[in-house]
């Protein structure tokens, strides 16, 4: 039977909880799966959560605490002894366990690794803590099954069992010389219907693909994707198996950044959450209101230089915010599109074509547009050459706009600037100053004023 959590589940745990009662609290979570027992670790207070996972077991709330958030993770683990949390870790695979540990104070990082009890998974934890927590180094886990190209298939058979131990799930099996370089990879079938006395050199086949320990998140993932792959190896610079990635792993890093381009896109500057502080959050979205505010100063310096067209032409006035809302509209559309090519790897061709079709899309879109906006004005009475005028600025502009939000992205790209900033106010309030400079500039040479 799925897991229903309900007001009731929580109100009785609270309830077990107060009165002490850890028999039952025991037995309500016995068989409850480690994403369930996340969900009740979120819906309760932190010292409950905090008593809940001093209770259960290690093996139960390892998995369930590296599916909370990182900021109620951090809270949780403030309530918990070096020796509690060096518990926790000796359960986790070491990518996980290297993810907690960076979230750690440096002091109690080092009594938290003094405590672990397995020396080598201490070892591969510190080794996984030294790269970028976005590269293939940071992402991967040091628990894999390999094999020397050299033993026999008996021989292979019986590491392989002592390996796959300390493994949770077994993607692939990699094979690797004496010197510990990656050399390819086993195929089951090959290794269950091979003769016992055949050597791994004879079977293992040589085509795999794999990821320096530098390589990019984004990279590892264009590469997982384009393969369909469920794991990675992860070599050093010498070529030597140092870890694997998998897809769970990788998926979770996409999630990430997902998140934190949407934020971006949005005009906020670092990664938040709705329950961070009053200060932090307001750290993050001032910088792009303060841009949004001199953008708007802006378009009005521009709207002043023009007060002879809105003292003739009132009409103009009133179509300002439509063609700064269509700049802005379409400058973001572009961008959009553009942001996620270059997510994807799929951004290919010359810039010169990506010019004509992008001017072509916009051409077709405006003069559509421009129709509406004529067809508009004959309804309500307007003067003709004012429609037109309206129309052909409303063209100009999304022209405009569009070629803004192309390429801006591209450029940030080639500067090594995350392309997702400009689909957000940056773009929004540019566009919004050209726009209505060019609206109102147009208007003057048609309008002769």
């Amino acid at each position: 039977m799925q897991f229903q959590l309900s007001d009731e589940l929580i109100d009785k745990i609270r309830y077990l909880i107060e009165e002490r009662k850890d028999e039952e609290i025991l037995l309500h979570l016995e068989e409850v799966h480690h994403a369930d027992i996340a969900e009740i670790l979120t819906e309760l207070d932190v010292e409950e959560a905090t008593y809940i996972v001093k209770l259960l077991n290690s093996e139960q709330t390892a998995e369930a605490l590296m599916e909370l958030e990182e900021d109620r993770r951090e809270r949780i683990l403030e309530g918990l002894s070096p020796k509690e949390i060096a518990d926790e870790l000796n359960e986790m695979d070491t990518d996980d366990a290297a993810d907690i540990i960076s979230e750690l104070s440096l002091e109690l990082q080092q009594d938290v690794i003094s405590e672990i009890t397995d020396e080598q998974h201490a070892d591969d934890i510190v080794e996984l803590l030294r790269y970028d927590e976005n590269s293939a180094g940071g992402l991967m886990a040091k628990e894999l099954v390999k094999v020397s190209e050299n033993w026999s298939v008996t021989g292979c058979m019986t590491e392989m069992r002592k390996q796959a131990e300390n493994v949770t799930r077994v993607h692939s099996i990699y094979v690797v010389d004496d010197k510990n370089k990656l050399k390819g990879r086993l195929s089951l079938k090959d290794l269950l219907t091979a003769s016992s006395d055949a050597n791994i050199s004879d079977i293992y086949i040589p085509s795999v693909d794999y990821v320096n320990v530098h390589t990019e998140g984004e990279e590892v993932a264009r590469i997982m994707q384009k393969y369909d792959l469920e794991a990675i190896p992860v070599v050093d610079e010498m070529g030597r198996l140092v870890g694997r990635i998998t897809i769970d792993d990788i998926v979770d890093f996409i999630k990430e950044e997902a998140e934190k381009d949407y934020q971006m896109a949005a005009g906020i500057s670092e990664d938040v959450e709705a329950d961070d502080s009053i200060w932090r959050l307001t750290r993050a979205r001032l910088p792009w209101l303060i841009l949004g505010l001199f953008g708007g100063l802006g378009a009005v310096y521009v709207m002043k230089g023009f007060e002879e067209a809105l003292a003739n032409y009132v009409e103009l006035f009133f179509f300002t915010p439509l063609i700064a809302a269509m700049a802005g509209n379409v400058g973001v559309q572009s961008s959009a599109i553009i942001v996620q090519g270059l997510a994807n790897d799929n951004l290919r061709g010359s810039l010169f074509n990506r010019l004509l079709k992008e001017i072509g899309l916009t051409l077709i879109n405006g003069v559509v547009l421009g129709i509406l906006v004529v067809i508009f004005g004959f309804i309500v009475g307007q003067p003709q050459i004012v429609s037109f005028t309206i129309a052909l600025a409303l063209i100009t502009v999304i022209i405009i706009a569009a070629l803004i939000g192309t390429f801006v992205p591209i450029i940030l790209d080639k500067q090594g600037i995350d392309p997702a900033i400009a689909t957000g106010p940056f773009i929004t309030t540019s566009n919004d100053i050209f726009g209505i400079f060019i609206f109102f500039y147009l208007a003057k040479t048609i309008l002769g004023f």
